[in-house]
């Protein structure tokens, strides 16, 4: 069969500029529609806007799309537009908000909502779909009609019987992915879940709790096949099991593979493996995605991060002394005041990140955080869920509270650690990137008309 897996648009020109990672998910799919002797296209709608002159002229018979909690209502305009081109697509939704809360996708234009990992999930509905037959059988789905009927959860596999990405899919858009100053980058998983049970984080209950990681050797052996000379780890936390990451560090020193690395690793574990980054760092490691998240412990317990003030400066230090650069992640509550935004700018200079990466903290669906606080919610508009737009209520009035924000983003890493970080990009990027980051201050500056 022909099938179309279309990545939605983000909703930010500003922030992909900064941040746009390939569409892995859709790629592991296309890896495996090919096995299946499919054919396959991927379109990132990020990059390209006219999908319908796509449609038209490739003429799928299935269409899957992606979608994130604030993608819900462009993945729904997308699958309406599709069936109105041709009624016949039959159109598929799947990714994280599929997972979490599959019945908001039960409408008439979407024919299929898949649950959990789709690559095994995909094959059976295109068998199923060539043979005729009912997709009642199949684990993971949610069917939609007058009432969405939910198939039995699938298990999540083993992450090494999943096939590699089929990253030739992406291939005219490659040199467009990034992170900050790397670009072109390549994403890699080499692990999913998380040992910790942050209360606004829903991927550790993606996978019932449990940390599923993949051979060292099967991820050199794609490691091998990446073209780019800067790799991102997408896992949920990737050094959790420290000991395989010591092994894959080893077998990637003596493999010769040159490249930097970016990944995500928490303050606690960044304590008690100091050796571990060590040994990274002579590798390629570059940056370190840390959530230091607050500035009082109180909250940090609030949010069971298991961390504590001491033990973020103890961390940062580490990394500095390394010469390994810090992405500090931190969350605004919307309970802020104006003395706790000065408090947090406070915090966050003293730490000494390279790169400061603040949000709002947004109770998603599928977290218990969200079970927690849904009846407070203010706004059922899902493209407010980016982490930019509050969902609760605040304390300071919507303008001064957006306002405040602003300002934070500004003032929280000095002018000198600004224009070094900035160094870090090519010379013919550098305006171009303080431009969308001054695009992103004003959008936030303007948030409050979101809620008018």
């Amino acid at each position: 069969m022909k099938v179309m897996l279309i990545n939605p648009p983000s909703g930010s020109k500003h922030m992909d500029a900064i941040f746009m990672h390939e569409p892995l998910a859709l790629e592991y799919l296309g890896a495996g529609l090919k096995q299946d002797q499919h054919e396959v296209v991927i379109f990132d709608a990020r990059l390209e806007s006219d999908y319908e002159a796509v449609l038209r002229s490739y003429q799928p018979q299935v269409v899957g799309l992606t979608a994130f909690t604030n993608q819900l209502a462009i993945v729904k305009e997308m699958a309406s537009r599709i069936k109105a081109i041709n009624s016949g697509i039959f159109t598929i939704v799947g990714g994280h908000h599929a997972t979490v809360k599959p019945e908001d996708f039960n409408v008439k234009d979407i024919d299929l909502v898949v649950r959990g990992e789709g690559v095994t999930a995909l094959s059976e509905i295109l068998q199923c779909l060539e043979s005729n037959k009912v997709f009642d059988s199949i684990l993971g789905l949610g069917i939609p009609g007058s009432e969405m009927y939910l198939t039995p959860s699938r298990p999540h596999p083993n992450l090494d019987s999943l096939p590699i990405p089929d990253r030739s899919l992406t291939l005219k858009y490659r040199g467009n992915y990034c992170e900050e100053w790397m670009k072109p980058l390549a994403s890699i998983r080499t692990s999913l879940g998380c040992t910790n049970r942050c209360t606004y984080c829903a991927l550790w209950a993606l996978t019932g709790g449990k940390y599923l990681a993949r051979k060292p050797e099967l991820i050199i052996k794609e490691l091998q096949s990446i073209e780019e000379p800067n790799v991102f780890f997408c896992d949920d936390e990737s050094m959790c099991d420290w000991q395989r990451m010591d092994k894959l560090a080893d077998l990637i020193s003596e493999s010769g593979i040159k490249k930097k690395y970016y990944l995500y690793a928490r303050v606690d574990t960044v304590l008690k493996h100091p050796n571990l980054f060590a040994k990274w760092k002579e590798i390629g490691l570059a940056e370190v995605f840390i959530g230091f998240e607050s500035f009082t412990n109180q909250q940090l317990n609030d949010l069971k991060k298991n961390i504590t003030i001491e033990q973020q400066y103890k961390a940062a230090k580490i990394l500095n002394d390394l010469k390994i650069g810090i992405a500090g992640s931190f969350m605004v509550d919307p309970s802020y005041t104006r003395e706790d935004f000065r408090r947090l700018i406070s915090h966050i200079r003293s730490l000494k990140v390279d790169l400061v990466i603040c949000s709002i903290l947004t109770p998603l669906p599928g977290t218990q955080l969200y079970e927690s606080k849904k009846a407070e919610l203010i706004t059922a508009k899902p493209e407010a869920y980016d982490f930019l737009h509050t969902v609760l209520p605040t304390k300071l009035p919507l303008k001064q509270f957006y306002s405040e924000f602003s300002r934070l983003l500004i003032k929280a890493t000095p002018l000198l650690t600004n224009l070094k970080f900035i160094g870090k990009y090519e010379k013919g990027t550098r305006l171009r990137t303080l431009l969308n980051s001054w695009g992103i201050i004003k959008i936030i500056r303007n948030s409050y008309r979101l809620h008018e």
